[in-house]
């Protein structure tokens, strides 16, 4: 076992804590960057003015009629910027437009005004002259035009031609599926101030604070080392905070360099909604092979994601799409072409699950379609598929511990009773005309690390302070997830000491530079090697002071709870003590940790290699019941069984794997993104811009029975503490939401009735899906 994975005995690391900032969260005590106004005086408010047309050019924007307005105080214009006017990852995404308008809603100008009112007064004045042009609004309008930008990854494995012709089954088809509104909570928000040394201060919601400040820093054309971000926490990300919240960083921190005054960005919902990104929605063509026992031969896919209008991160997006295709299936010829999609929409990007979701859902919606034509189970022919040892993916990765996927889907089977289930289901449906139940089950297996290795680097500062109270500073971020809860385990297990000793501080790039983003799982695999680093840095030196005060070897020194143990001799000593005499012999009490993910390697160009640490594997079963009269439906019970290694936190991650799967649930099944696609001037506006329009899951939603269960004997060797990564993987787990859809809906059909569903599967979609089937059902009876 390794040093980086191996697990003290009777560890804080796998005990169940509440949520650090739990109780701060329920009392409304905690902090957000939006709290952090009313420590200042004079602050101004930012307010965007917003196009009305998706694309056209711009001709001219003249601030004059806005700086009459009372309390407007100044209108910042893209001839503003002193430095580079780009906050794209890609460069290629113009803070302020200078000729062209790209998406109905972009903002074209800032008013900053006394207060809110004002500068949303200012923002109706600024008179904005443009020229509209023709549009492109939804994904088949861009392929029609052949408009894509980007890269154009392709798997190629095995010789699907020969794999094809041997084939007994084949089939074909096409999908379109949605993207997804992040909403967070807690929407864009920035605050930003020069201090007196000329430091510029940015408080930010932001998943990626390194990377906030690198787009701040070309923006205003100054170094780094001049700007400061800080996150205390935030409510809520999702992705949607990792490349979205820098350009809002930047005007507050150019509106304070013009103003000399700090300086508020804070989205609204519907500007939120009509601003940022979302995750991207997918067009798939197919063609797959079977042999005649049902084991897959041959995949041929194309893949295109609804980009919008910039690249910002849609490249890796599409890439991880690609690379997960196979979910958890052995697929030996393979052949997936990728297109980034351009339309004059918001720029899409990252979230939860950062493509892995889109990619996945293409297989499940192919094994749902195909099953019953070829006269098999759905849940049989997905295990007929599982990966077995010796096998790798698409891309020429072992896939280490493919034994996880079969014991997780037995553990489901048995924990969750389904064949006694199934069979109360056939009787059910036998009995009621009008509602049919389903169950299904589906699989996941989904790579943690980020595809670009470079980003696959953590780092965490750790002080030890004169009375033995420990003070932490890590890369990754807090968005509710309870990475800084883990943290503290990790912490004070690597020192030996109690949870209490441990404060976490708000992430900031003055103490921890060049950090990756909080994205991809990686938070705590990333941070947690780098606090544990830097941990046993002290650890070591105060195992050199505690050894003379006990009269034993240094390596004979045991760290536990606050209680330092020579071990021969079985005298103790404090962790306080030790601390305070390490601190008279002048021993560092501080250090800065690091750790790289080893082992990774990708070739973007060939789309070959070891992307990924390892698999995060799980499996859920879900049960519904459909009406045909609506397509109304009801979620009646959840059962999942989740691979998470050895828990650095299991009721963090209980909740992390509940709240993954509801918010994959409400993609799959509820949130309907629609923009405007007619030939009015509204063309390109989004219409699902609030809560009124745009449904995410509710307790209504919730199923009257949920088990979560943790995948028992799951040590993963080579990362913190045995764990695994929880953040993503869980939000596939949903799919088995869709698929039950689906049999419930063939349900009203003849036997083998195949159902090809919409995504999202809204009661609309499921009524004309029922429809089909009845139609189907009507059609065989009068054959017969």
């Amino acid at each position: 076992m390794s040093q980086l994975s191996q697990r003290p005995a009777a560890s804080i690391v796998g005990e169940s804590h509440p949520h650090e900032s739990a109780k701060a969260h329920v009392t409304g005590s905690a902090y957000y960057t939006d709290d952090l106004v009313h420590r200042f005086t004079g602050v101004l408010h930012a307010f965007p003015v917003q196009s009305t047309v998706a694309h056209a050019k711009l001709l001219s924007v003249d601030p004059a009629p806005a700086l009459k307005i009372p309390g407007v105080v100044e209108v910042i214009t893209a001839a503003d910027i002193p430095g580079v006017n780009d906050q794209g990852a890609k460069h290629d995404e113009p803070m302020l437009p200078t000729d062209e308008i790209m998406f109905y809603g972009q903002p074209i100008a800032w008013v900053l005004g006394e207060d809110l009112e004002a500068a949303k007064a200012g923002a109706d004045a600024v008179a904005v002259e443009f020229e509209a042009l023709e549009s492109l609004v939804t994904i088949k309008d861009a392929i029609a035009a052949n408009s894509y930008h980007g890269i154009s990854p392709v798997i190629d494995k095995g010789d699907i031609d020969s794999a094809f012709a041997d084939a007994a089954h084949t089939f074909e088809g096409e999908f379109e599926f949605g993207g997804q509104e992040h909403f967070y909570l807690e929407t864009q928000c920035s605050l930003a101030y020069v201090d007196e040394g000329g430091q510029i201060m940015i408080h930010a919601s932001t998943q990626h604070p390194t990377e906030t400040q690198d787009i701040v820093s070309h923006v205003l054309g100054i170094d780094a080392h001049n700007i400061t971000v800080q996150v205390i926490r935030m409510g809520g990300a999702f992705g949607g905070k990792e490349m979205q919240p820098h350009g809002y960083s930047a005007v507050a921190a150019l509106g304070a360099l013009k103003t000399g005054r700090p300086v508020r960005v804070r989205l609204d919902r519907t500007r939120d909604i009509t601003m940022t990104g979302k995750r991207h929605g997918f067009h798939a063509v197919w063609k797959i092979g079977f042999d005649a026992e049902g084991k897959i031969l041959a995949l041929d896919a194309t893949l295109v994601a609804d980009g919008g209008w910039s690249l910002d991160l849609s490249e890796p997006v599409l890439t991880r799409a690609l690379c997960h295709i196979d979910n958890s299936y052995w697929i030996p010829n393979i052949r997936v072409h990728g297109r980034v999609a351009k339309c004059h929409k918001t720029s899409q990007t990252a979230f939860r699950g950062f493509g892995g979701p889109q990619g996945m859902l293409v297989m499940e919606d192919i094994l749902g379609r195909v099953a019953p034509q070829m006269g098999f189970d759905p849940r049989e022919l997905r295990a007929k598929n599982f990966y077995e040892d010796g096998q790798d993916t698409p891309y020429y990765q072992p896939v280490r511990h493919p034994d996880r996927i079969r014991s997780a889907w037995d553990q489901a089977l048995r924990d969750a009773d389904i064949a006694r289930r199934e069979a109360e289901i056939a009787e059910f449906n036998a009995n009621n005309e009008h509602s049919k139940r389903a169950l299904a089950l589906t699989p996941v297996k989904f790579g943690i690390s980020f595809n670009l290795t470079a980003f696959n680097q953590g780092g965490a500062l750790v002080l030890v302070y004169k009375d033995g109270s420990v003070h932490v500073t890590h890369g990754g971020t807090e968005m509710g997830q309870g990475l800084h809860t883990k943290m503290m385990q990790v912490a004070a297990t690597a020192l030996g000491v109690q949870l209490s000793s441990v404060r976490i501080a708000p992430t900031r790039t003055d103490k921890v530079p060049n950090t990756s983003a909080t994205a991809a799982s990686s938070g705590s695999d990333l941070n947690g090697g780098a606090i544990k680093d830097a941990c046993e840095q002290i650890q070591a030196r105060l195992a050199q002071v505690a050894a003379g005060m006990l009269g034993v070897p240094a390596h004979e020194v045991k760290f536990h709870r606050g209680v330092v143990t020579g071990l021969s001799n079985g005298k103790t000593v404090s962790w306080e003590e030790v601390v305070r005499t390490a601190y008279f012999q002048r021993i560092q009490l501080s250090a800065a940790g690091f750790y790289r993910t080893e082992g990774l390697h990708w070739d973007l160009s060939t789309m070959t290699g070891s992307p990924f640490k390892y698999f995060a594997y799980g499996v859920a079963a879900s049960e519904v019941e459909v009406s045909r009269f609506d397509g109304s439906y009801t979620l009646r019970r959840v059962d999942i069984v989740h691979d998470v290694g050895d828990s650095l936190s299991p009721l963090i991650d209980l909740g992390q794997i509940e709240g993954g799967f509801v918010q994959g649930a409400g993609w799959m099944t509820l949130e309907d993104l629609r923009w405007d696609s007619s030939d009015r001037p509204t063309r390109g506006r989004l219409a699902t811009q609030a809560a009124s329009t745009y449904k995410i899951p509710s307790f209504s939603e919730m199923p009257e029975i949920f088990n979560v269960s943790l995948l028992d004997k799951a040590h993963e060797e080579g990362a913190v503490y045995g764990s695994k990564a929880v953040g993503e993987p869980p939000l596939m787990l949903a799919f088995s939401v869709r698929e039950a859809l689906r049999q419930a809906a063939a349900s009203f059909g003849p036997a083998g009735h195949s159902v090809d569903l919409a995504s999202p599967a809204t009661p609309e979609a499921m009524f004309w899906a029922i429809e089909a089937a009845r139609t189907a059902a009507a059609g065989h009876q009068a054959r017969s």
